[in-house]
């Protein structure tokens, strides 16, 4: 079995929004953002159906297993830093997650994505989606990238139409979601679609 085409750790910078890989010493701030905004979450994190056989993890246990999939190249686990000021440090803001990569004939990949309430609003997870859309067509020269979101999910929903994904229908009982099998929209863009990037398309600057 040949080499896959990536590298792991990958960092990607594009004004004061920065990709870098998900570390264990990021537990305080993930956990501080996810019990600040457990409303804002609950609704649309996955859970773990009751005959799932599957333990619990932890923050840490993400971390690691995150970390070995990333090395072994079927997924890209990034933490989003935002930056509010020039002169200012890089905040933990969010994930972004390349997940499911699968080369060859395929060729394609998941991407998932959060954002601290407190930032929501800025163009943050734009910019990031964009750049690591634009990171697995250009550098790990995948052809496609899926989207799943709740029908309800109007901020996530928001983001990919930004963004020019292309809509391609509704799974039904796509996810264990907020307990219970959840219905999800389905969207998805090939890297032919967007000949000069991601970034590319988008318009609106980021918010200071």
């Amino acid at each position: 079995m040949g080499r896959l085409p990536t590298q792991w750790p990958v960092t990607l910078r594009h004004g004061p929004v920065t990709l870098r890989p998900l570390h264990k010493r990021d537990e305080r701030a993930w956990s501080q953002i996810r019990d600040r905004g457990q409303q804002w979450f609950r609704p649309w994190d996955s859970t773990r159906p009751p005959e799932s056989l599957d333990s619990p993890m932890t923050f840490r246990d993400l971390a690691t297993t995150f970390s070995k999939r990333a090395r072994q190249g079927t997924m890209l686990p990034w933490a989003v830093e935002y930056q509010p000021e020039p002169q200012q440090r890089g905040v933990f803001a969010g994930q972004v997650t390349v997940s499911g990569i699968t080369y060859g004939s395929a060729g394609w990949a998941q991407i998932g994505y959060w954002i601290d309430p407190r930032w929501a609003g800025r163009g943050i997870i734009p910019t990031a989606v964009a750049m690591a859309c634009d990171h697995c067509f250009t550098t790990l020269h995948l052809h496609r990238i899926e989207v799943a979101i709740r029908p309800e999910n109007t901020n996530s929903l928001a983001v990919v139409r930004k963004l020019g994904f292309r809509y391609e229908g509704r799974r039904i009982a796509y996810m264990h979601v907020d307990g219970a099998w959840r219905d999800h929209e389905m969207f998805a863009l090939h890297a032919e679609e967007v000949p000069d990037g991601m970034l590319a398309r988008l318009r609106r600057p980021i918010l200071p």
